[in-house]
């Protein structure tokens, strides 16, 4: 399936801001099972920009420099991107969690998409025992990686209630957790407290997931969001396998990444400050558009 992805972000403050400096994490990562064909970028007002790696996890960082005054800011990403990835199956040779956990603290493989760097907790995201003891319902170490990934991301899905007024993006896992109620940020950062808690490593994937309207409505252009999921390191061989607890689902074609880290802070869409204005206001439009 090929998608374009348009994604708006616009600021407007309450008066003149005389510098802002962003970091911008819009640009879609290689990763497997998709790729992307084409890209732009556009800041109005325009600003000096620099492109790099991230300092953490993986993500390709716009760095945006604003040095006149203005009373707002938009930001438009436009992607267009092929994606062929499987509903993974769970097989009988998979490996187990316990040999997973072993397998991960094991690997040689220290860089941003090696198991080593999504093993442990992270600033967003603390170990905690209630969550852990929550998730180790379905964490036996005998059992097989990718179905005891897949039965712990639908459990989430039937407990918990999607609720965008519930918490705030900042909200800690263990209040979303308490509450049975979030947003799929939510119900991501749960389900990695869960899955590090057992020694297993997980990320938190950020990007785009395709929206299907109800029989007989149109399609809303716009009406799209950004999207956060969980990627479950199953072994050299299986690699990272996708896991999305908002929608009880596996990480398939409908899905786009972005970014992935070891929580949201690392991978925000945008971040940074701004000098000059103490009132501001954000809003955020979202396309993604399947193409024929």
């Amino acid at each position: 399936m090929r998608y374009d992805v348009r994604h708006v972000t616009r600021f407007d403050y309450g008066g003149n801001v005389k510098f802002a400096r962003c970091n911008l994490r819009l640009k879609p990562i290689d990763w497997p099972g998709q790729v992307l064909e084409d890209y732009r970028l556009t800041v109005e007002p325009a600003g000096r920009t620099s492109t790099g790696l991230a300092e953490a996890g993986l993500a390709h960082v716009t760095r945006l420099v604003v040095d006149t005054p203005v009373r707002s800011l938009t930001i438009e990403s436009v992607a267009r991107l092929t994606v062929d990835r499987l509903v993974p199956v769970p097989a009988a040779d998979d490996p187990t969690l316990g040999e997973i956990a072993a397998l991960a603290l094991a690997s040689r493989d220290l860089s941003a998409a090696g198991p080593a760097n999504y093993l442990f907790p992270s600033p967003l995201i603390p170990l905690d025992r209630d969550i852990a003891a929550y998730c180790a319902e379905d964490l036996a170490p005998d059992r097989g990686s990718l179905e005891a990934g897949i039965a712990l991301a639908r459990r989430i899905q039937r407990d918990f209630a999607f609720d965008p007024h519930a918490t705030l993006v900042d909200t800690p896992p263990r209040e979303a957790f308490r509450q049975r109620k979030g947003v799929c940020q939510d119900f991501a950062q749960v389900m990695i407290t869960g899955l590090r808690a057992a020694g297993l490593p997980a990320a938190y994937a950020s990007g785009y997931i395709r929206t299907i309207p109800p029989e007989g409505q149109p399609r809303l252009v716009g009406a799209d969001a950004t999207h956060a999921w969980v990627l479950l390191w199953c072994g050299p061989v299986r690699g990272w396998i996708g896991l999305d607890p908002t929608n009880g689902i596996w990480m398939a074609g409908d899905h786009i990444v972005m970014a992935v880290g070891r929580d949201y802070a690392e991978i925000a869409p945008v971040d940074g400050v701004v000098l000059g204005s103490q009132a501001q206001s954000m809003s955020v439009s979202v396309d993604v558009a399947p193409l024929a």
